[in-house]
């Protein structure tokens, strides 16, 4: 496997370098989503992690420099992705503890048992299908739009994969918070953890972050918004 970026790519590197990222010039890039993602997640040692439409496997690297999980497991259905994310995860020698599966998260009730998983993770597609400008790029419409899976297939499997107590993690428009939430007390993940992410003080929020846990008691704490200006 040839592990240099080739001319479509690009190489972004992390923590003084120590973790390197490949991915495409075009089509879909991971964005500052993520690593807000990344900052909020709590993962203890020894936890099994599940990042369902991983794209190039970003949370599970920021994740494996920044907590003792055990292990990671990347779900992405696109191709090119998941070879990017592979490929990541050879150039950053962490075969030991994250792999990459190309599958429909939606099928992956034949994969694993249910809750295979102490922690779930995703940063779905933000938008329901035929609702705005669909992408011309057939990558980034699939990564932004709910073409290959509905929020509630994604909770409904998010669900299956935990066991009680289990916690998932997302980001989502803070425009769909009631959708979200809805969904997510439907599929017994009690939210508990919120937070909105503001591009500007005094600017509507754009994001929340939240986390949820399965089977658990209902007691929800809003914490301090987020103002991203001055962090970028």
């Amino acid at each position: 496997m040839n592990l240099l970026p080739s001319p479509d790519e690009t190489l972004d590197t992390f923590f003084n370098g120590k973790l390197q990222i490949i991915q495409k010039k075009k089509g879909y890039r991971f964005s500052i989503d993520a690593v807000l993602l990344s900052q909020f997640i709590k993962i203890r040692k020894n936890e099994r992690v599940i990042d369902l439409g991983t794209g190039c496997g970003i949370l599970p690297f920021l994740l494996s420099h920044t907590t003792k999980a055990h292990s990671f497991v990347g779900i992405e259905i696109q191709k090119g992705l998941a070879e990017c994310a592979k490929k990541n995860v050879v150039l950053n020698h962490l075969e030991d503890r994250i792999s990459i599966l190309k599958q429909d998260f939606r099928e992956l009730k034949g994969t694993f048992p249910p809750g295979s998983f102490d922690v779930a993770l995703s940063n779905p597609p933000y938008r329901k299908f035929r609702t705005g400008r669909i992408n011309p790029s057939l990558e980034k419409a699939i990564a932004r739009h709910e073409i290959k899976g509905t929020l509630e297939d994604l909770i409904s499997i998010v669900s299956y994969l935990l066991p009680p107590k289990g916690r998932c993690y997302l980001i989502f428009p803070a425009l769909r918070i009631v959708d979200l939430l809805v969904v997510l007390r439907g599929e017994k993940l009690e939210p508990k953890r919120l937070q909105f992410v503001h591009p500007r003080m005094g600017e509507e929020a754009k994001f929340i972050l939240i986390e949820s846990i399965k089977t658990s008691g209902v007691e929800l704490k809003l914490m301090e918004p987020l103002i991203l200006h001055g962090i970028q």
